[in-house]
């Protein structure tokens, strides 16, 4: 059987197709993963390769379009389910004067440059909003799997996105009526937002938490009940004239507040993930190649608006709003792409007629590019600030933000033993250590961990493990003790050769998910790593104690433990 008759043979069933997405999507995530890169580029690859550029397999597009709509869907759903308003009320201000700032002047900065370079004035409107709206899916799974949406910056980037996602739902409502707008249909339009806003906050008062309560008795029935609410607000948000995206955002906000919503993510987040590729997979079927070299030109202009001057903009935009240089530069960074919603907000306009094909393949090739920028920009964003933050400091003038709301005792940084992290394992450590009435300092980068640790009077600061303006501050000349909770091989080793440096005889405990991660960090010179897949609380807490009291105890704890995982064979080094 030759490509020709698999690819007839495919075209028949929708069901081959997805098989077919799945495998080499799965094909191509795993080299992505084994050379230690984003997975989301292996996704766009593999819709590039079965769309019609190269293989053309996939022949019924209109129904992985619908599909993938799921994707957004679900994403946005756990979203909701993750947004804890009373969480963003420090970063408020920023979110929404600052969300609206951002989209005003990033959409003049768009729509003037577009009718500098000969485009109409509503072609000009179209790439004007392009360039405005950034990826909530894109952002959020990155900063996810980064283990970074609790830190500010996070949280500031997610209030902007919130700010940007609402503003979008009210532009898609006024495309949609464009050609006959009248102030009657945007009054409706306005009137289905509120009635679904009303329903959501009516049923996480009073239905929500009676049907949930039941519910929660059942995994089983937890997961359908969720996914039934998530339905049903799409349903209403399609009827409504939204995005049913829209819709299951909504629906997680209102089942966001209740006990449960930690168990319904984790039972939606496998169908999120399928749903997702699918999403990334489309993107990259629907890639058609310019010819037109004047429309590649603008391709990348405009890649340099959206991918430097729009991160620029949140960055003096953050800063204004008094945050320092380092949270405005990450802030900025993770926004620098392209929305999924311009593809439906641009499909839309094609279908009314507003804008060409050329367009609306322009729009397609500047979501794939940011988006994989991005996923390289927030891969690396550490790296590229220490880079650029000499150039960065002319704007601390502007900087009102300090960490000293977020600390606790902060006049003595130079402590005995410091902590990274305090969230699960973390507490245990300290918990143990107040026990023993330990000269003791946590580090943490989510702002209410550090607001809990200060209610119970315990010394810590805000700061991130790869800071070294953080590190610095700590001053590990005297420190006996350092323990990182955080399973990140980089941060880690990052953290073993610094403090090892300024204080040859400090000894340093660090955290790893992977057996052979384990094996480098003792490499890089840790003094014990801990696999909390293999050792309990009460393990750790006893261990703690035998260090404190017996600090010899250490290398042949380290010599027992390298035995120890040696002999796990089936892990490999």
């Amino acid at each position: 059987m030759n490509i020709l008759e698999v690819g007839h043979l495919i075209g028949e069933s929708i069901l081959f197709e997805i098989i077919v997405i799945i495998i080499i999507a799965t094909f191509f995530a795993y080299l992505t993963k084994l050379i230690r890169q984003p997975l989301i580029p292996s996704y766009i690859l593999t819709g590039v390769i079965l769309g019609p550029i190269v293989l053309g397999l996939v022949k019924n597009t209109e129904t992985i379009r619908q599909l993938s709509e799921f994707g957004i869907a679900f994403l946005l759903f756990v979203v909701g389910l993750e947004i804890n308003l009373k969480k963003l009320k420090d970063i408020g201000l920023v979110s929404s004067i600052g969300g609206v700032a951002q989209i005003v002047l990033t959409y003049l900065a768009g729509f003037l440059l577009a009718s500098f370079l000969g485009f109409s004035t509503i072609t000009s409107m179209y790439i004007g909003l392009v360039s405005t709206f950034s990826s909530t899916m894109i952002v959020v799974k990155l900063l996810s799997d980064k283990k970074r949406i609790d830190t500010l910056n996070g949280r500031i980037a997610l209030g902007i996105l919130l700010v940007q996602d609402l503003v979008i739902v009210g532009v898609l409502s006024l495309i949609a009526t464009l050609n006959n707008f009248s102030p009657l249909t945007l009054s409706y339009s306005l009137f289905y937002g509120l009635l679904l806003v009303i329903a959501a906050f009516l049923g996480s008062m009073y239905i929500f938490p009676v049907i949930f309560d039941y519910a929660a008795k059942s995994e089983e029935l937890l997961f359908l009940a969720s996914v039934t609410v998530c339905f049903i607000f799409m349903i209403m948000a399609y009827f409504f004239g939204f995005s049913i995206a829209i819709g299951a955002f909504i629906a997680g906000v209102s089942l966001g507040n209740l006990p449960y919503s930690r168990e319904v993510i984790g039972r939606v987040t496998p169908l999120k993930d399928f749903f997702s590729v699918i999403f990334f997979v489309f993107l990259g079927v629907q890639l058609v190649l310019l010819t037109d070299y004047s429309l590649l030109q603008t391709m990348m202009i405009f890649i340099l608006l959206i991918v430097i001057v729009k991160p620029f903009i949140i960055f003096l935009i953050t800063t204004l709003s008094g945050y320092n240089n380092r949270i405005s530069f990450l802030t900025g960074t993770s926004l620098g792409q392209v929305s999924e919603f311009s593809l439906i907000l641009t499909s839309q306009g094609l279908l009314l007629g507003h804008i060409t094909k050329e367009i609306f393949s322009l729009t397609i090739l500047l979501t794939i590019i940011t988006m994989i920028i991005t996923s390289y920009t927030i891969k690396y964003d550490y790296f590229i600030y220490n880079k650029l933050s000499g150039l960065l400091e002319i704007f601390d003038r502007y900087s009102f933000f300090t960490t000293k709301k977020f600390e606790y005792a902060s006049k003595k940084t130079n402590r005995k033993i410091v902590i990274f992290g305090c969230h699960r394992m973390g507490s245990i450590f300290v918990n143990t250590l107040k026990k023993l009435s330990r000269d003791i300092l946590v580090v943490d980068h989510n702002p209410e961990v550090i607001k809990e640790l200060m209610k119970e009077k315990i010394p810590c600061i805000y700061g991130d493990i790869s800071n070294p303006e953080v590190l610095e501050s700590l001053d590990f000349k005297n420190t006996q003790l350092i323990i990182s909770t955080i399973p990140d091989l980089e941060d880690n080793s990052f953290l073993i050769e610094y403090a090892k440096a300024i204080n040859p005889k400090v000894k340093v405990f660090v955290t790893s998910d992977q057996v052979k991660d384990a094996f480098n960090l003792y490499d890089y010179g840790a003094d014990y790593v801990i696999l909390p897949h293999l050792t309990t609380a009460e393990i750790l807490s006893d261990l703690l104690k035998k260090t404190i009291k017996n600090k010899k105890s250490i290398e042949k704890l380290k010599k027992e433990h390298l035995k120890y995982i040696e002999s796990l064979k089936w892990y490999g080094r």
